[in-house]
Formats: C-alpha cells, sequence, structure tokens
C-alpha cells in the first residue's frame, strides 16, 4: 500500500500543476463594456459569466492607465474580491443595483484575503491603484452603463 500510495499521490500532483499551468496559458475572451463615472467615460472589459469573472485580472502584468475591468454579478449579493495570480495593485468599487458606489477599497496583488462589498451590490469595477481618488470618484457616486 505505501509504494502505490505514494505513486498516485505523486501523479495527483503532476496533474494538479499541469492543470495550474494551463489556467495560466488558456484564454478567456471578455465583453466591453462603456461606463460614465463622474466626468469620465470609460471603455473597460466586462466580466459577465462565471469563467470570466473568476479570471478577471489574473496573470496580468500591467494595466493602461484609464483600463478597467467591470464585473457584473448574477444577483445583488455581498461581494467579496481576492487577488490571487494577480500582480497588478488595483482598487475595487462595489456598484449597486442602481449605480452607485458603495465602497471604493484597495486590493493587495497576490492576496488570498477577500475584500468585501459593505452591502449588497449587482456590479464591482476593477481600476489601477489610485484612478478612484486621481478622478475624484468617491462612495455615492453614479456609474452609468451604456
Amino acid at each position: 500500500m505505501g509504494k502505490s500510495f505514494f505513486i498516485v499521490a505523486a501523479l495527483v500532483l503532476t496533474l494538479g500543476c499541469a492543470q495550474a499551468q494551463v489556467d495560466a496559458e488558456s484564454t478567456v475572451v471578455f465583453d466591453k463594456a462603456t461606463l460614465t463615472v463622474g466626468e469620465e467615460t470609460l471603455n473597460v472589459e466586462y466580466a459577465k459569466t462565471f469563467e470570466q469573472r473568476a479570471r478577471g485580472l489574473m496573470f496580468r502584468k500591467s494595466l493602461c492607465e484609464d483600463c478597467g475591468m467591470f464585473f457584473k454579478f448574477e444577483s445583488p449579493r455581498f461581494a467579496g474580491m481576492w487577488m490571487k495570480n494577480t500582480f497588478i495593485p488595483l482598487d475595487v468599487a462595489f456598484i449597486d443595483r442602481n449605480g452607485v458606489i458603495t465602497d471604493i477599497k484597495p486590493l493587495t496583488p497576490h492576496s488570498l484575503e477577500s475584500v468585501g462589498s459593505s452591502k449588497e451590490v449587482l456590479y464591482a469595477l476593477e481600476m489601477n491603484q489610485g484612478w478612484f481618488a486621481e478622478n475624484e470618484i468617491k462612495v455615492g457616486d453614479q456609474i452609468t452603463i451604456d
């Protein structure tokens, strides 16, 4: 039993590492969305499917100045975001079903800590860290989805 167990364990570990490699290299195609936030009009990537939301901005090394990712959840919920395999420091704005920003919170690269909304939200917008402050976007501001 001892030798069989180690062979099976080695096989499982090998397959797990191979799957992680495939996940990092697999391509997820994102939709596009146009948002108006304050005086800014943004053309961002739109993650509305489970696969798109699960991938998010993972494995990317950079993000242009006004680029971001907009997430739509299946229904309003207390949402949480984490930064597994994400290299870029980000801020997330949680947004309710009416398009009102409920929270803006920093996200730390590679952190597995879930950063959550304070209220039920339907959307989230991830931008480069500091983007919301630099553009004077704050909690209570309205986001319009075109």
